[in-house]
């Protein structure tokens, strides 16, 4: 398992419209709740029309959000999407605006076609910069989701990404890019997990990249509405994220955050149990004991890898101090 702190600290990502001039104002006026990273989006959430006006607004963002930092805020992890490689290359030229204060940088639709160049931007990129910046390739190309060649395709693309593997925070997928390819759509009491063929796409990025990778969830669209519905569907959709490997997500909306760090919290007997594995007392010879709660059995080979992953997110995100009810 990736066993990097800093991988897992991404959580909420939270995406922003770079044409949004209210954008630094939103993440200086401290009512988003609860820990979250910004993404600021140059691609999907701007019209192909509005790119120059939107890359002019995210440098007036960008340094709003430096003249912060340096009166002393502390702000979020922050990210640039950009729409290709050009617009990366583009963005080199604003070093000193981008230093110490952007962390890194999401590749849409990254696929054969432009790992090569998203990756060599990224290496002069660290070259030419005093910081060290990140990457996050979204998986969400059409090339991966045709059966016949997908696990040759999603191979391929790994070794790409294994290229830049220390530049590399997250792998992401693009669910909606997905559901777009088949005509549909989840509504609140639904899952992405409902939708077979989508579900069978991310298990086979699941696959091929979560022994190596964080990967994160795929975008939750509801974020309002009557009553609580669409926050039940979201939790409903983290747990099964988190169940199947997934860490962290992709949110629209403020309103999302809190729910997704709710999710990152590792229960109390999940924490306990993680503990006991990793400091296995191998005196006796067992390799296998109960659970802190009794209900359950910790095998040392087995759940260490789950525990490691477990007292990184509770380190992160914390532990729900409610003991969980048996049965």
């Amino acid at each position: 398992m990736n066993r990097r702190k800093e991988c897992y600290e991404v959580g909420a990502l939270l995406y922003m419209p770079a044409l949004n001039q209210n954008a630094a104002a939103s993440v200086l006026s401290g009512k988003i709740n609860g820990r979250y990273s910004v993404a600021l989006c140059l691609e999907d959430a701007v019209a192909d029309a509005a790119v120059w006006q939107a890359q002019q607004q995210l440098l007036k963002t960008l340094q709003a959000l430096r003249q912060a930092r340096e009166s002393g805020r502390e702000l979020p992890k922050l990210f640039i999407r950009v729409r290709e490689p050009a617009q990366l290359a583009w963005l080199t030229g604003h070093l000193a605006l981008m230093e110490g204060l952007v962390t890194g940088f999401i590749f849409p639709k990254y696929s054969l076609v432009n790992a090569e160049a998203y990756n060599e931007c990224m290496r002069k990129l660290n070259r030419q910069s005093a910081a060290s910046y990140a990457m996050m390739p979204i998986l969400e190309s059409e090339d991966i989701i045709g059966l016949a060649g997908r696990r040759q395709t999603l191979l391929r693309i790994k070794e790409k990404i294994d290229e830049v593997q220390s530049y590399v925070l997250n792998v992401r997928v693009g669910g909606n890019d997905f559901c777009n390819q088949f005509a549909v759509r989840r509504h609140c009491n639904e899952t992405i997990y409902e939708i077979l063929p989508v579900a069978g796409i991310l298990a086979d990025i699941l696959t091929v990249f979560a022994r190596e990778y964080v990967v994160s969830g795929p975008v939750w669209e509801f974020f309002s509405g009557e009553g609580q519905a669409w926050a039940d569907g979201l939790r409903r959709e983290l747990k099964l994220d988190l169940l199947n490997g997934f860490v962290g997500k992709t949110v629209i909306h403020p309103n999302q955050v809190p729910i997704v760090n709710e999710a990152l919290k590792v229960s109390r007997s999940d924490y306990e149990d993680a503990k006991a594995i990793l400091e296995w007392d191998q005196k006796n010879g067992l390799g296998v004991a109960k659970g802190a709660g009794g209900e359950r059995m910790n095998e040392v080979k087995t759940h260490e890898n789950w525990a490691g992953r477990t007292l990184l997110l509770a380190e992160i995100y914390g532990v729900e101090e409610t003991v969980e009810a048996v049965g």
